[in-house]
């Protein structure tokens, strides 16, 4: 099985979960805004769920899902189109040393969500659980 190189070790540290917060405030931000300068995204209501960061900072995976799940096929790739742009508008907004790669992923904690209340409603569980 494949490590992750998000989940070695003892988790993320303090410094990668703040620059993480920031960038996924940001990103939110300027996607909220449409600052950027790309019709077909800027019509997307998009959420940045969580931003997860390599612990050298070189890196930023973005969780992102568009309001009401309408346009999940395409996000990902309207925003890998416009990561350039993205990543110069953090680097400046943020004024960090160096501005991350940015890497967009779909967010499935909603779908998670979900299979989780449909699970727990079920008959046999809930007996299971009041047992």
């Amino acid at each position: 099985m494949a490590k992750n190189k998000f989940h070695d070790g003892p988790g993320p540290s303090q410094r990668q979960l703040r620059v993480g917060e920031l960038i996924r405030r940001t990103l939110s931000e300027v996607l909220m805004r449409g600052d950027i300068h790309d019709p077909d995204l800027n019509r997307l209501s998009v959420t940045v769920g969580e931003v997860r960061t390599s612990p050298d900072l070189k890196v930023a995976t973005a969780y992102v899902l568009p309001l009401g799940g309408k346009g999940k096929d395409e996000v990902v790739g309207l925003l890998a189109r416009n990561k350039h742009e993205l990543r110069r508008i953090i680097g400046k907004k943020l004024e960090l040393k160096f501005a991350p790669d940015l890497r967009f992923r779909l967010d499935h904690t909603f779908d998670q969500m979900d299979e989780t209340r449909r699970l727990f409603s079920q008959e046999e569980v809930r007996r299971d659980l009041e047992e």
